[in-house]
């Protein structure tokens, strides 16, 4: 089976392995053909987020993939790479920080139901493989976008009966943040654990326009949608 990996360039590797997961084969090769290859490897059960990386195009984790004969193993993208499929995380978590994703005012004593708890239970799933990061054709035009799972997160809290004070974490996604997002879904569709980051941030634009936001976008169309009264032609 041979399989392709880019690194400075690309190189093709044949291995003798049939199902066998792309984190177990990259092992293969650096222990018994080159160990100049590297890669990024943690828990090896999919829970860490440490081996995401792109195959033929879309984003895996490396220990959860089972290797096809002729695949394209490449880094993540928009993320710069450190060495072959190692690549620098570092701005991509900047932007939590950027986005404010923390519980901002706690109200320790507001109880806390069953349907509270499920409203933003998935969104602590979140491993921070960087996968939807990666996946969204955003920053290909504003690499300051806030992203993906920074925008996930600041809904989690958001929505947290427990948090009293959200109207700064709307304030502030507001620029670079859910009204750049194009909706297109690509960041679900790499999600591991199955988070709709998409869904995410169209709640939080309705949480925005509660708070007397509106798509900067509909300015450039002068009314085109008749939202001024004026006919739409």
């Amino acid at each position: 089976m041979k399989i392709r990996i880019q690194r400075e360039t690309l190189v093709e590797y044949e291995v003798d392995m049939q199902d066998a997961t792309l984190l177990a084969v990259l092992g293969e090769i650096k222990t018994n053909q080159d160990s100049t290859l590297s890669f990024a490897s943690g828990c090896r059960s999919s829970v860490c987020g440490s081996c995401s990386m792109r195959v033929n195009g879309k984003e895996v984790l490396a220990c959860g993939y089972k290797v096809q004969d002729g695949d394209l193993v490449e880094p993540l993208k928009n993320v710069p790479v450190i060495r072959d499929l190692v690549v620098d995380m570092d701005k991509a978590y900047a932007f939590n920080a950027k986005a404010k994703a923390w519980m901002n005012r706690l109200t320790p004593t507001k109880a806390v139901t069953h349907l509270d708890e499920k409203i933003n239970e998935i969104q602590s799933d979140c491993i921070l493989c960087g996968s939807c990061y990666s996946a969204c054709p955003v920053y290909a035009v504003n690499p300051e976008f806030l992203g993906p799972f920074s925008l996930t997160r600041v809904w989690k809290y958001v929505s947290d009966v427990r948090e009293d004070d959200s109207k700064e974490k709307i304030d502030t996604i507001q620029s670079n943040g859910v009204w750049d997002c194009t909706l297109c879904n690509e960041c679900t569709l790499v999600c591991p654990q199955g988070i709709s980051s998409k869904s995410d941030i169209e709640k939080l634009r309705a949480k925005s326009a509660m708070a007397g936001y509106t798509d900067p976008n509909f300015a450039s169309f002068g009314g085109g949608f008749g939202f001024d009264g004026s006919p739409s032609f």
